[in-house]
């Protein structure tokens, strides 16, 4: 009886680990789906929702090894910041290349997820803020402002689950195509094909942004001025050469007090209420 134990201890010691389940990738996932911004801080931001998520991979390759575990918890900790729906992409390169190390594969140090961290959040934060938040979200909220007249409660509905529904989707493919590339996407992400793809989202998103402006920003002027014997609103005349002059002028404008005074979003809101009210007690607006 105490030999078949020593046999079965001995197997057990020699025994290759096995891959990640998918169940514990799919808690991996998760974990850094719900917890990215549940314990932000300016000095590791998304870090401690990274270490929260690499515990099962912990309780599966280093049960027994409490260094080796106090390690995997510490190089996930530091800073980390990108857009988190993309940002799935770099958790599934991690998982791999742990997965690697977890299983004792030497030829992936313990410092290579965190050098595939460091050089892929900038990259991704760049590609994902243009996709989502440039592109995404815009786009949805102008289809559910369009819903939403005369107090329809299609449109809050609409973007709530096209909004959750889509973002999900973008970001299974990312986790499940990092996990399958490994650190192969590397090349992928930060090479000249991504720098461009990144360059197309941004001018895709701009575009986006300054048409939802020009649709959605009512900002008209009551002024007339003498045209011939009559007088013509001086609205008309300006869309004749410029349709939208007036809420391009207020986007310029709030974006510069945003991007060059530095100014918060509660201030800002401040000084568009006083210019407007400003505006309609001189009868300009």
């Amino acid at each position: 009886m105490a030999s078949n134990e020593k046999i079965a201890k001995q197997k057990s010691k020699t025994s290759k680990p096995e891959r990640l389940t998918k169940k514990e990738l799919r808690s991996i996932f998760l974990r850094y789906m719900f917890l990215p911004e549940s314990a932000m801080s300016y000095e590791k931001m998304h870090g401690a929702a990274w270490a929260v998520s690499y515990m099962p991979l912990g309780n599966k390759y280093y049960k027994n090894d409490d260094d080796a575990y106090r390690r995997l918890l510490k190089r996930h900790s530091p800073f980390y910041n990108t857009e988190p729906q993309t940002g799935q992409l770099v958790n599934g390169i991690v998982a791999s290349l742990e997965e690697q190390i977890g299983m004792g594969n030497t030829n992936i140090s313990e410092e290579m997820p965190v050098d595939v961290k460091a050089s892929l959040m900038g990259p991704l934060a760049g590609i994902g803020d243009s996709l989502v938040q440039g592109i995404l979200i815009p786009t949805l909220l102008s289809i559910a402002m369009g819903l939403s007249k005369d107090g329809n409660p299609l449109g809050p509905l609409f973007y709530i689950f096209s909004y959750a529904i889509i973002t999900t989707i973008i970001e299974i493919v990312c986790f499940k195509g990092g996990y399958r590339l490994g650190v192969s996407a590397v090349d992928k992400i930060v090479g000249e094909s991504a720098k461009r793809l990144t360059n197309m989202f941004t001018v895709l998103g701009t575009i986006v942004i300054g048409g939802l402006a020009a649709s959605t920003i009512a900002l008209k002027t009551t002024v007339k001025i003498p045209f011939g014997s009559q007088t013509k609103p001086l609205e008309t005349i300006i869309d004749g050469f410029f349709p939208g002059l007036l809420p391009l002028i207020a986007v310029l404008f709030t974006f510069w007090l945003i991007s060059s005074k530095r100014m918060s979003a509660n201030k800002v809101i401040l000084i568009l209420t006083v210019v407007a009210a400003v505006g309609v007690l001189i009868k300009f607006l």
